[in-house]
């Protein structure tokens, strides 16, 4: 899910940069900077969960986890997917240069939005924690998806099949990264339940 060069519009494609340097500014003042291991390490898999790519007709679908970068890095996780995207665009040309503040927002507001809701559900039980965990995982790609669409349509009637397609296309990987999400959720709550904001303490399916 990268847009390429000449893609958007000019306006939207400033307009990209200008938002997410806002948000990237807005985030690293309040990041620990403890966190920024924890901050590496996710950006490493959110990196690599992006290269592989199969095709579906004009468009290609691929694990997107912003859900997952969201319910481990809450506010920070808007730094590690702007920082993949910089590095996906300049050592593999995913996405296009000019589009490198669209595609972070595209990924990087849904990763915000998907960490929110997960704190707010995910309550103290395990249970609770999974449930929140495949909704925000399904979450992160909805609303990126969403975002991807309208910015194809931005770009005019041209565009408008290749957003229809990228939804569809992206159906089954919602239902994925919910799974996925949800798998990774329960196996931190087992053995680092701090990863997911919860002491170590009280890590117990009972609580």
């Amino acid at each position: 899910m990268h847009i390429s060069d000449g893609v958007l519009p000019i306006s939207v494609a400033v307009g990209g940069f200008a938002a997410s340097l806002a948000i990237v500014a807005l985030s690293a003042r309040k990041v620990d900077p403890e966190t920024l291991p924890k901050i590496a390490v996710v950006t490493s898999a959110f990196f690599v969960a992006s290269l592989i790519h199969v095709p579906i007709g004009p468009t290609s679908v691929h694990l997107l986890i912003p859900g997952l970068v969201g319910i481990l890095l809450g506010g920070g996780a808007f730094i590690s997917i702007a920082l993949g995207i910089v590095l996906q665009s300049l050592l593999f040309q995913f996405g296009g240069i000019t589009a490198i503040g669209a595609n972070a927002f595209m990924m990087g507001v849904p990763a915000l939005m998907s960490g929110w809701v997960f704190r707010i559900l995910k309550g103290r039980s395990m249970r609770r924690h999974v449930l929140a965990g495949a909704m925000a995982g399904g979450l992160g790609v909805l609303l990126a998806t969403v975002i991807l669409a309208l910015l194809l349509a931005s770009s005019g009637e041209d565009f408008l099949g290749v957003a229809w397609i990228a939804i569809y296309a992206h159906l089954p990987v919602l239902v994925i990264e919910s799974a996925i999400s949800a798998f990774v959720v329960s196996f931190l709550f087992k053995v680092k339940p701090d990863m997911l904001g919860k002491r170590s303490a009280s890590a117990c399916p009972s609580c």
